[in-house]
């Protein structure tokens, strides 16, 4: 038995792992659907994060499977209910912020750099929706072992994941 046995057999993980693969990019489940997963806890609400346009990937999935999407194209993101299941698309991005603003600079980005900007180790972990390593865990920080050991950890040192996201005012080193 593999972690992700009955967790990547819903069939809308194989058809955005086929939509991706023919509109060339690629796309992972990312965040609270994978940490749950490796918890044993049932999670009906799916991230997955695109190295392209996660709305252009939500809208193909959504004409194949001929359910209704709702896109927000304010944040880059789109969502379509599949099943039972909420699954939301958006591009893979990297955030800077300029030291006078809270609101972030955001370009496009790769995997990595959107791990990077995520909370925690544990909700940075991913699993590749790509025939060649379908269901592979991507997981450079180490979140599946802070996960085992009960260490809330973040990708970068505290002092930047929370300062960059304008939750803490830290005065200038």
């Amino acid at each position: 038995m593999t972690i992700t046995e009955g967790y990547l057999e819903n069939p809308v993980f194989k058809l955005v792992s086929d939509t991706a693969r023919e509109l060339g990019v690629r796309a992972f489940v990312i965040g609270g659907y994978v940490r749950d997963c490796f918890l044993g806890s049932p999670n009906k609400d799916i991230d997955i994060v695109v190295e392209g346009s996660g709305i252009a990937l939500a809208e193909a999935v959504a004409k194949k499977c001929k359910a209704r999407v709702s896109v927000f194209r304010n944040f880059g993101t789109a969502m379509l209910k599949y099943h039972g299941m909420e699954v939301e698309f958006v591009g893979a991005r990297k955030e800077s912020y300029n030291r006078d603003s809270r609101k972030p600079i955001v370009e496009d980005g790769t995997l990595e750099e959107d791990q990077l900007r995520r909370d925690f180790t544990i909700n940075a972990m991913a699993f590749s929706l790509q025939a060649e390593d379908y269901g592979a865990l991507v997981d450079p920080f180490g979140g599946i072992r802070d996960l085992a050991a009960g260490i809330i950890r973040t990708p970068l040192e505290p002092e930047q994941t929370y300062s960059d996201g304008g939750l803490l005012d830290l005065p200038p080193a």
